[in-house]
């Protein structure tokens, strides 16, 4: 079997390329819209913050066989192929607390869209382009894609206080109401809220969210 922590990480990366395709889909008249509400997770909290190489690190303590490395990394290659995902096996493996930080500072002060686009420059550059899930240079530079000003992003990052023991706090929280995976996708609706674990398919979005929209009119 393929290690769980593993595949979610990646497959994380799947579900949001996914939902974001079923949120597109959506009829232009639809009464209902969607918010997009970010909330931290770590699957690997006490990873340090310096990190250590991720292929080798994977390989020794998750499958110890290059043979099922192998396979780990062209099954992943194929989902993300058709999702226009460029999946890299190398980079670094570390805490991501203070990406965390910065997704919910800005989510906070600046709107869900600009944490939405924080979102998808972090996984860009951590599933495609080795790069280290929460060094400052790649933060800064989600910041700066999610049109933040660079002064004020760095400031924020630098700044390894602020935001956060509200973050370990949101963290602490995901835990308690018995999150233990990745991906968890809840699209609240007006009778019921539906609740979608692991990358699911476009069509399966779209018919989750399709029922929240039936069932608000």
């Amino acid at each position: 079997m393929l290690d769980e922590g593993l595949k979610a990480q990646s497959r994380t990366y799947l579900a949001k390329k996914r939902l974001d395709k079923a949120l597109t889909q959506l009829p232009s008249e639809s009464p209902v819209t969607f918010k997009r509400v970010y909330l931290p997770y770590q699957l690997y909290p006490d990873a340090s913050e310096e990190g250590e190489g991720k292929y080798e690190w994977y390989k020794k303590t998750r499958y110890g066989d290059e043979e099922k490395m192998k396979k780990y990394t062209m099954l992943m290659s194929a989902y993300g192929e058709a999702e226009g995902i460029n999946f890299k096996f190398g980079g670094t493996v570390a805490n991501t607390l203070h990406a965390h930080r910065l997704i919910q500072h800005y989510q906070e002060s600046k709107g869900p869209e600009t944490a939405d686009k924080i979102i998808n420059s972090l996984y860009q550059q951590y599933f495609e382009e080795e790069r280290h899930p929460s060094a400052d240079e790649t933060l800064l530079r989600a910041a700066s894609e999610a049109g933040i000003d660079e002064t004020e992003a760095s400031a924020f990052i630098q700044d390894k206080r602020e935001g956060l023991m509200e973050t370990k706090v949101l963290i602490r929280d995901q835990v308690g109401n018995q999150v233990d995976s990745v991906p968890r996708v809840v699209i609240e609706g007006k009778r019921r809220d539906v609740e979608l674990e692991g990358a699911k398919e476009v069509d399966e979005y779209l018919a989750a969210l399709n029922k929240i929209i039936k069932e608000s009119s």
